[in-house]
């Protein structure tokens, strides 16, 4: 770990050391002085808060609170200002004089449409009309008129955009099909860092991003992004910008009041829960060369509940009116099951049944599936939703030309997260340290991000473990077994035989009832304390993470603008690298026995114009390797076509997906299966192709012997599927087909934007799972000796779920699909309207759809509605003070996949409203709103939380309101 980690810090400061002399032979020993004032062009008004640039370099400064101004430049004339503010049009004044004052400048309201400039689709600004990629925008004005509870959750009423809720503050973004929870395919960043958790490799949504308060811009790139962003930019991009403390000056504070749990549904609460939300921000710049910003937030509230009772067992019923096997998706310890019928060949079972008088009803214990008793979620997981942000930056302006700054983001709380279980993320904390200096035409950043599980811990393993404190597993399943026999007998079956399906149900019943006494009940001191207990202790003995990963990454990127004139270039280079310090409790890292995983990349971009200037051709390649894997190039090249305010555009792109850190190195027991990276290490440490079959199969074999076939007949294990090997693990990827064209219509009172994407997958990466036996079956044909008989006999205890922690049989792995390519296509269309009087109507439909069939035991997770449609009416002013906005969400049933939980997702309905009073002599404005309003209960991947209403009222002060 020592070596990359030296490695790490000695490119960062070379890099750092040749950037910060880039500058130095251009420093001007001139200077020119400007002030003046800025007002509003219809009512005179002075603003307050607009932006001065001067072109091509760092310095600026803004207007106080009477629209009055001052810049020192440390150039002589000729230079260009450049004013702006969001819902003005932008201004540019050359200045031409060493000294010029009183300048009287006017900017107009703008309420034309697509004006917005982007930076994300190409890592250098550009219109949003001439992107060459789909790109969606929300600036300082959408983020402040968002209906929906959080500026984040509105990030779905974006064009082409996935949100998935696991809990009320923890959101994930995903776009282009394959969501998940956990959405390793999709990169983040907030201020150009990466906001993934190092042991989880995925955003971790606004869980430590910047509050509303310090949000400038919201950049979403849907598809494949990963020749500028390298592994994991897979289906898109989000990009969050906050406010300079140069530019956002003065004080900004907000606070929330909110209600949910409105109508709550059985296990729910019974009556609203409130929700508060508060943050404050406040930035200052002296002598337009050192300024700092600082902001914090809190948010509470009762988190939504998982309440899923849904059956993923129901094939173990067979035929009885209930399913003694059952394992419901919101119930925790019913995990543990096993096929009662192992029991006839126990010798401590057959002797207890001697001494019973029951001897002769060993043969009348059924080949079933009985599980144990668990506990429902809200017995077992945290719901005091909790996030604590705090963050700050210093800047400071080493020239007109460069700019250096430090920043800290903090973000903790407690949430919610559906993975291959269900975690309660308690007392969680990321952290993140960024250095960067930048200019004009370069930056160069070095970054750290750093990750503490605090008192994290695995829901289902927390009842699995209770269940096991109070009574093992043997003596449970051995009693529910006697118990079963003695039902029988006390209902007069025959010895030896199975009796009707009722008196079998009526049986299950007795043994569960009987084998369940002194269970230890919700509520109890007993339960307390076992659940402190076990939460108190680290896996695998307890349930608790011990995890301390880190991520480190340099990066920087150079414009040779000023350098070269014929054609626009760009190139940057980066270098992360993994720190997992999990103490065993996610990876085979145990005993401090640290495991690092390092990464380089680099880019190159070119475009250049021709036709006039009318075609811009954009080609970029990168290049990136893992010490783990193959080194992969990701080209892309697009081209632009405009002609007046049409833009018409075609991009091939590539992108790849680095298999995770726990797709390389996870090695964790998730109650119904041991989690094992895909590299070769793990899969000969349990040496998991000894004796192995797909679990797919196994389930079958279990439903045939369930539903009556003898265990060593053919018809059962002809059923059986042998695994003796799986690929290697290696990268994913895509090959990506876009057309689009964006333009304004009807005097430029219409935004169009459509898109139609292609996409093919290689090597796509996807898990698999398979069933130890401990010795060979064999499927189809008859055993050839005494030995081989007698593992024939023994298959259905070989096969049959072992799910106690220490007694593993069942091995979920990653690997890759290599025997054909997956398919997806889809479309997107945008209309936005301007109406007179500043009215605003928009709309979007998403169509997605995945074009290939995954053969059975795979995971295909496509995990998106075919259909989505999005509607959003508002206007900001519909009087001086006040202002409205509705947006409303419909998406098409789906199936939902992962290893979690399978199941079917309901179509969605949801509106969002909120209304806003200004009261500008305060500088503050009122809203009242709510999410999902009209309180259709919904939720958006299988497995999660129901989610219902939330309405609030909200009132924010700030400074610089306009």
């Amino acid at each position: 770990m020592v070596k990359p980690l030296k490695s790490f810090y000695t490119v960062l400061l070379v890099w750092i050391y040749l950037a910060a002399g880039v500058q130095l032979s251009a420093m001007a020993q001139q200077s020119t002085e400007i002030s003046g004032t800025v007002t509003e062009s219809g009512s005179g008004m002075p603003l307050i808060g607009v932006n001065i640039l001067v072109k091509g370099k760092v310095i600026g400064t803004i207007t106080d609170n009477d629209g009055n101004f001052t810049l020192k430049v440390n150039q002589a004339p000729p230079l260009t200002l450049i004013f702006s503010m969001i819902g003005f049009a932008s201004q540019e004044l050359a200045i031409t004089e060493a000294n010029t004052n009183n300048l009287q400048i006017r900017l107009e309201e703008q309420s034309l449409l697509g004006q917005e400039v982007v930076v994300s689709a190409s890592r250098v600004e550009e219109s949003i009309l001439q992107s060459p990629v789909s790109i969606e925008k929300m600036d300082i004005l959408a983020i402040r008129e968002a209906a929906s509870d959080s500026y984040y959750k509105s990030i779905a009423n974006l064009k082409g955009v996935d949100v998935t809720s696991t809990s009320i503050n923890f959101q994930i973004v995903n776009a282009r099909g394959f969501n998940s929870t956990g959405n390793t395919r999709f990169v983040q960043l907030i201020d150009g860092m990466d906001t993934q958790a190092p042991s989880l490799n995925f955003p971790i949504g606004n869980l430590n991003g910047p509050s509303e308060l310090d949000v400038e811009s919201v950049e979403f790139i849907p598809g494949a992004s990963s020749a500028l962003y390298g592994p994991n930019a897979f289906n898109g991009m989000l990009l969050i910008n906050s406010k300079s403390p140069f530019e956002y000056q003065g004080l900004s504070a907000s606070y929330k009041q909110g209600l949910n749990h409105i109508n709550g549904l059985p296990g729910e609460p019974s009556s609203p829960r409130p929700m508060f939300e508060g943050a404050i921000r406040y930035a200052q710049a002296f002598s337009n060369k050192l300024a700092f910003k600082v902001s914090a937030s809190f948010m509470e509230a009762e988190d939504w509940y998982g309440t899923d009772q849904t059956d993923l067992n129901q094939s173990a019923q067979g035929e009885l009116p209930f399913n003694p096997g059952e394992n419901r998706v919101h119930v925790f310890g019913d995990e543990v099951s096993n096929n009662i019928g192992l029991l006839r060949n126990v010798d401590a079972i057959q002797q207890q049944a001697g001494l019973l008088g029951l001897g002769g009803y060993i043969g009348s214990i059924p080949d079933q599936v009985v599980s144990r008793t668990g506990y429902d979620e809200r017995e077992l997981v945290d719901y005091g939703a909790k996030n604590y942000k705090v963050s700050g930056a210093l800047h400071y302006r080493v020239n007109d030309q460069s700019e250096l700054s430090y920043t800290l983001n903090y973000g903790a709380g407690t949430s919610v997260y559906t993975g291959a279980q269900r975690y309660s993320l308690n007392n969680f904390s990321i952290t993140q340290h960024k250095l960067e200096l930048k200019a004009d035409n370069y930056f160069v950043r070095g970054y750290t991000t750093r990750g503490n599980s605090g008192d994290s811990y695995i829901a289902d393993l927390t009842g699995v473990n209770i269940n096991d404190q109070w009574k093992g597993n043997a003596q449970w399943f051995g009693e529910y077994a006697l118990n079963y026999m003695g039902a029988l007998a006390l209902q007069q079956v025959a010895p030896g035989s199975l009796g009707t399906i009722a008196q079998q149900g009526e049986a299950h019943q007795f043994a569960r009832t009987q084998a369940d006494q002194g269970r230890l009940l919700p509520g109890s001191a007993e339960f307390n304390q076992a659940e402190t207990t076990i939460r108190a202790d680290f896996i695998p003995q307890g349930s608790l993470f011990n995890d301390r990963s880190r991520m480190y990454m340099a990066e920087g990127q150079y414009d040779f603008k000023n350098e070269i004139d014929f054609m626009d270039l760009q190139a940057g280079a980066s270098y992360r690298v993994y720190d997992l310090r999990s103490n065993g409790t996610i990876f085979a890292d145990v005993a401090g026995n640290n495991i690092s995983v390092s990464e380089i990349g680099a880019f190159a971009q070119a475009s250049k114009r021709f036709v006039d200037d009318k075609l811009k051709v954009t080609g970029s390649v990168r290049y990136d390797k893992n010490e783990n894997f193959d080194g992969q190039f990701s080209p892309r090249i697009s081209g632009v076509y405009t002609e007046g305010n049409n833009n018409f555009r075609i991009s091939y792109q590539t992108g790849f997906r680095m298999p995770t850190t726990q797709a390389q190195h996870i090695d964790l027991n998730v109650v119904s299966a041991r989690l094992i990276a895909g590299l070769p290490y793990y899969r000969e440490k349990y040496a998991v192709f000894e004796n192995a079959y797909s679990l797919t199969s196994v389930q079958r074999y279990t439903e045939a012997v369930a539903g009556g076939a003898s265990p060593v007949a053919a018809s059962a294990t002809n059923l059986l599927e042998q695994v003796t090997d799986l690929p290697a693990l290696r990268p994913e990827k895509v090959n990506s087909i876009e057309g689009g064209y964006k333009g304004l219509l009807l005097n430029s009172r219409l935004l169009v934007d459509m898109a139609y994407y292609y996409n093919i997958y290689n090597d796509f990466i996807s898990q698999t799972a398979v069933r130890k036996a401990p010795g060979p079956v064999f499927p189809g044909a008859a055993p050839t000796s005494d030995q081989g008989a007698i593992n024939a006999v023994n298959a259905p205890s070989l096969l049959t779920p072992i799910t106690t922690p220490g007694q593993e049989n069942t091995f979920q792995t990653y690997t890759n699909i290599v025997d054909r390519v997956v398919r997806a296509h889809g479309l997107a269309l945008g209309l936005t309207y301007s109406l007179p009087s500043n009215f605003t109507i928009g709309g979007n439909y998403n169509f997605n759809k995945l074009l290939t069939d995954f053969e059975e035991g795979f995971l295909a997770e496509f995990n998106t509605p075919e259909h989505k449609a999005n509607v959003v009416f508002g206007n900001r002013k519909v009087t001086e003070k006040i202002g409205f906005n509705l947006a409303y969400r419909y998406q098409t049933a789906f199936r939902w996949e992962s290893s979690f939980a399978q199941g079917n997702v309901p179509a969605v309905h949801n509106l969002d409203a909120q209304v806003s009073y200004r009261l500008k002599p305060l500088q503050t404005i009122v809203k009242l709103g709510g999410s999902n309003v009209l309180n259709n209960r919904y939720f958006l991947n299988f497995g999660g939380p129901n989610l219902g209403a939330i309405y609030y009222v909200s009132l924010t002060f700030d400074e610089l309101l306009n």
